[in-house]
């Protein structure tokens, strides 16, 4: 499937990630249509028919798995690609359950980006990198799929993890840490 004249939506809260990546798909031949928010993905799909989506894990703090269902309900022929920083095996498994198909680690290049987005299938074996996670990206990780297992219910997720509602508050207020590898090399956009 060629990418030339394809659209593209690329949902992603961080705004240097965001312009570096969606020139470089730009480059490539797709027509691509950045946002940063949930709501700015949806009101896009209403718009317009995007045969390619990549969506962001983690959007400000919201789940980017709750929208690939009403992403799917407004474009059911968009190939869904999640992108973020904490792959996962629980984390993989319920994206493909929702729809996407594929999951790639940030930094990917971009080469990777675009053939996970035209090749078919999954080949899981892809997905498991051989990358430490710290402690603390793990306890963040581990929030962020209990407080998506609660729907995004604090007091649940809270309840659940055996710590008070706001010191949760203020773990899911803060960003996820930062990436203790190297910065990518040239030609490939940062996380």
């Amino acid at each position: 499937m060629p990418a030339e004249a394809r659209n593209l939506l690329l949902v992603d809260d961080d705004d240097p990630y965001r312009a570096v990546l969606a020139r470089s798909l730009a480059r490539r031949g797709f027509q691509v249509t950045a946002v940063a928010t949930p709501a700015e993905a949806l009101i896009c799909c209403q718009k317009q028919h995007h045969d390619y989506v990549i969506l962001d894990l983690n959007l400000a703090g919201q789940s980017g798995l709750n929208l690939i269902q009403p992403l799917l309900t407004l474009s059911p022929e968009a190939r869904i690609l999640i992108l973020t920083g904490y792959a996962s095996i629980p984390t993989v498994v319920s994206a493909m359950k929702l729809g996407a198909i594929h999951y790639l680690a940030k930094p990917a290049d971009v080469a990777d980006i675009i053939r996970a987005l035209i090749k078919e299938g999954l080949d899981t074996a892809e997905v498991v990198h051989e990358q430490r996670l710290t402690v603390r990206h793990l306890e963040w990780e581990y929030i962020q799929r209990t407080w998506e297992e609660h729907g995004g219910n604090v007091t649940a997720t809270a309840q659940a993890l055996g710590m008070h509602r706001r010191t949760l508050q203020r773990k899911l207020a803060k960003r996820r840490p930062r990436d203790p590898r190297p910065p990518p090399p040239e030609g490939r956009p940062g996380p």
